[in-house]
């Protein structure tokens, strides 16, 4: 549950936080409750900040004016400072167009996920020449399961025109193993890939400290 700026020590307020520990230090939605710098009278900078976070995770790149306006509290002036924010970052270190010689190489992009408490089911798109099209989240499940479906996976993908997909996932409770959900969902992905002639390369499950991945491990 999200707290109220004003119920958390001014310490460890997010303005506050970046100054002493600097901005990897900080969640993502931390990090968006610094560029809004305030909330509004009907929702706090926390809540709005949260809620921007989960319509960027299930956007990505692909997140708009009109979609950032929809939510309450954010009009044209969040809107563009949000995008431009994302953009001058995309511009220096971005996602798409970065070049994966190993699946494994998608871990720097998604790492930030792994302090969420739910668990959320990611998919990048990959184009013919190994490099990252877009990062979605696909599904926000709950403690210690996401479900997701096959078309939810490949309908970006297709629209995307992309070769191949990595997925991956965090782990929120921390152990790395995949469970037999994990197993199941992995080899229909697989399968239904091959049927859209679209590769399923890794399937990754990750925390804080590491990864597991089914390539890795002889599993795909």
């Amino acid at each position: 549950m999200t707290k109220p700026i004003q119920d958390i020590p001014e310490a460890d307020r997010p303005r506050e936080k970046l100054l002493r520990k600097g901005a990897r230090a900080l969640t993502d939605q931390e990090l968006l409750a610094v560029l809004l710098g305030k909330g509004t009278a009907s929702v706090d900078v926390m809540t709005l900040a949260a809620r921007l976070a989960r319509l960027i995770d299930q956007k990505g790149l692909d997140v708009t004016a009109d979609d950032l306006v929809q939510l309450d509290g954010v009009g044209d002036a969040k809107s563009t400072l949000i995008l431009a924010a994302i953009e001058f970052a995309r511009r220096r270190i971005k996602p798409e167009g970065a070049k994966i010689e190993t699946p494994a190489d998608l871990l720097p992009h998604v790492r930030h996920y792994a302090d969420r408490r739910q668990e959320h089911f990611l998919c990048a798109t990959i184009n013919g020449a190994n490099e990252i099209l877009n990062i979605r989240v696909v599904s926000i499940g709950l403690i210690d399961r996401s479900p997701v479906h096959p078309r939810e996976v490949y309908a970006d993908a297709l629209s995307d025109r992309a070769s191949a997909v990595i997925v991956a996932h965090n782990h929120p409770a921390g152990a790395l193993e995949p469970s037999p959900a994990d197993i199941e969902i992995t080899n229909q992905l697989k399968l239904a890939g091959a049927i859209l002639g679209i590769d399923l390369l890794d399937h990754i499950i990750f925390n804080r400290t590491g990864y597991y991945s089914f390539l890795e491990d002889g599993r795909l």
